[in-house]
This record gives structure tokens, sequence and C-alpha cells, in this order.
């Protein structure tokens, strides 16, 4: 995540210019309870830095928003206020609006009289919804790929925003660990049909770019991948079946085990499953 940090001022370039991406640390999570509502809330992440050319520190708070929230500026003024408290630095507060639902979010909290504003508290919002997906694909960053399954597309659009998802990936030259990271980010929001798959796969055929045979690689590798898993989660679940009818007929699992070449410890597991 320390690498990638950077890349997620993508969406606010006036802060990246600012910030020393040399010095920076990961804080550990902090919980807050609402002792009114009964509710715990927990802060996404909290990062300390420095600014450019100063010696000073300051704290990044990013918050992901992820369901509507009307009070969410409010609970932005609460996390801001005491984690001010514990820190005593300065703080950028910044909400990600990561909802399928397109809404003029505010960006700040106000407590005022008619006769005196006591405080305007704002914060920085990216409402991913609202952004075009396409303006984001010749970005080689890594966030922006991940993202571009929670942007602004239609359903039409769900074959081509694969294909220069994976284009992304292909350029960027990451090691499989962060391949999968992404992917799997990616397919959780957008999961195409084997209809769309296979469409995909004769777009990607079609493609006169020097992607090409790496897409369809990176294709091919994860197809592969996924239907091993299904062959095994398929048969994990008929062993389950197996082991739970072998049971009910009153086998021990010493004997469910001596027939179906599992140890006692793995029929048990199962049957607890």
């Amino acid at each position: 995540m320390k690498l990638w940090f950077p890349s997620f001022f993508l969406f606010f370039p006036h802060v990246h210019e600012h910030i020393d991406f040399q010095h920076v640390s990961f804080l550990s999570e902090e919980l807050f309870t609402d002792v009114t509502a009964g509710e715990k809330y927990r802060v996404d992440l909290l990062v300390k830095t420095k600014l450019k050319g100063e010696d000073s520190l300051i704290i990044v708070h990013i918050e992901n928003q992820s369901y509507v929230q009307p009070s969410f500026p409010e609970r932005m003024f609460i996390y801001f206020s005491r984690l001010f408290e514990k820190y005593r630095k300065r703080m950028l507060p910044i909400a990600v609006f990561s909802y399928d639902s397109l809404r003029n979010e505010p960006s700040s909290f106000t407590l005022q009289f008619p006769f005196f504003d006591v405080l305007h508290f704002q914060f920085l919002t990216v409402e991913l919804r609202k952004q075009n997906w396409r303006d984001y694909i010749r970005h080689d960053n890594p966030i922006a790929a991940a993202l571009l399954s929670k942007m602004g597309y239609t359903e039409s659009e769900r074959i081509e925003l694969k294909k220069q998802f994976l284009r992304m990936i292909v350029r960027m030259e990451l090691d499989e660990a962060k391949q999968r990271l992404l992917i799997g980010f990616f397919e959780t929001y957008v999961n195409l049909s084997d209809e769309e798959e296979q469409q995909l796969r004769n777009e990607v055929n079609e493609m006169e770019t020097k992607e090409k045979e790496k897409v369809l690689e990176l294709l091919i590798s994860y197809e592969q991948k996924g239907k091993k898993e299904g062959l095994e989660e398929g048969f994990k679940q008929g062993m389950k079946h197996l082991v739970y009818n072998m049971s009910k007929k009153g086998m021990t699992p010493k004997e469910i085990a001596s027939l179906v070449d599992l140890t006692e410890e793995e029929v048990h597991c199962l049957l607890e499953s």
C-alpha cells in the first residue's frame, strides 16, 4: 500500500505536487464509539507524511464511504476532531464515495446561528461514479486501474471496460501478486458473463496493439486459475456431502477417513463446516 499511496493522488493533482512521498508511514487503525448511538466506527486509512520543503508532519485521513449516509459530513468532522485531539498535527481529510448511486455529496459540515457562524469544516471528496472511466485508461496507475470498476460506465461498456483494464495491467508490468490483487478487486464489481467473456476474447484477438499477446496470456492464465479453483471447490463440496451422508448412517469419523482417504481431522473439519 505504501508504494501505491502516491497513485491515489491522481484524483487530487494539486495535493500531489505538495506531498513529500519519501516520508510516508501508516498509522494504526483508530476505533471510535458513538456513545449516543451505541455504534462503533473505524477510520479507514491514516497516513503520516510531510509537505515538500517543510519539516513539520501532516496527517492524511482517507475515508471510503460505500453507502449513502446523510450524517456522513458530521461523522467526518467527529473523526477529524478526535484525530486532531490525539495527534495535534495538521490534517487533510479526504472522502472517497464508492457507492453506485449518483448524488451530490456535501464536502463540509457547518454549525451556525442566524447571528454567528461557529464552524465551517471542509474535506476533499471524490465521487467515483461521477468519474468517466475513459479519462483514466491512459494513466499507468494501479489505483486508477482498480477503481475503473467503481466509476461511471454503462452496461454496454462492460466488455470494453475490462479490456482497457487488462491493457493497463499489462502496461504496468506488475508482479503476479499485485496483478491478482487488482484483478480480484476489479472482478468483485465487474463480473462478466460467459458470453461477455467470449466476446472479450474475440475483441482482444482483433486488437492491433503491442499489448495484444500479453492481454491474451493474462486472460488465459486467469481463466485456467478460475477453472482450477472452481474444480477444487466442487471437489470439496462433493466430499463434504459424501462425508455428511456417511456420518448420518452412523459411521464414525475414523471409519469415514479410512474409506475416503482423509485424516480424521479433515473429516471433522468437513462435518463442522
